[in-house]
């Protein structure tokens, strides 16, 4: 089972995240991955694997002094567990951190209309394919494009965003989110 965590305060959120990752390990994964916004930019690390495993990847976001993130572990549904299916994925344009629990039934047919649109996808995952629909229309206010994604999806599951805008103004849906 999947489980999502998200955090904005005034701490590192790498440390917190983890740790609340390793809370979650008891419901069962096959991968682990993080996103950190920090100085304008989404940091991501994922593998597949456990939360230590994560933990030894994560050199480079590992002394971030972001303190603001999204973790999660996946159960793989879509794309065998591996680093490049596990959560969370990026949007074509690098703007966009994406984590989503459940299954979009019609993820095919959305990745076959944005891959017309030129949109290239690098995991097997129906998240990769939600991250780059709630982009589409880049003229569009950001939280348009999910509001209309959302009737789409078949069965409910809990969304993680980190949108890469400015920290005072954090844009973030998750299941769980610690704010200090």
């Amino acid at each position: 089972m999947c489980g999502i965590v998200g955090y904005i305060g005034h701490r590192q959120a790498y440390p917190v995240i983890v740790k609340e990752l390793s809370r979650l390990e008891y419901r069962g994964y096959d991968s682990a991955g993080i996103a950190l916004y920090e100085k304008g930019a989404i940091q991501l690390c994922k593998t597949k694997g456990k939360v230590s495993d994560l933990e030894k990847k994560a050199v480079k976001v590992k002394n971030s002094t972001a303190t603001l993130g999204i973790g999660h572990t996946r159960w793989a549904t879509h794309g065998v567990p591996n680093d490049v299916n596990s959560h969370p994925h990026l949007s074509n344009s690098g703007q966009l951190a994406l984590i989503h629990n459940g299954i979009i039934e019609n993820y095919d047919a959305i990745k076959t209309e944005l891959q017309s649109r030129g949109y290239v996808f690098h995991s097997d995952t129906d998240t990769e394919v939600l991250v780059n629909l709630i982009e589409v229309p880049e003229t569009l206010d950001w939280l348009s494009p999910l509001v209309t994604t959302l009737p789409l999806q078949l069965l409910s599951y809990h969304i993680a965003v980190l949108r890469n805008c400015n920290v005072d103004q954090p844009r973030n849906l998750a299941k769980s989110v610690t704010v200090e």
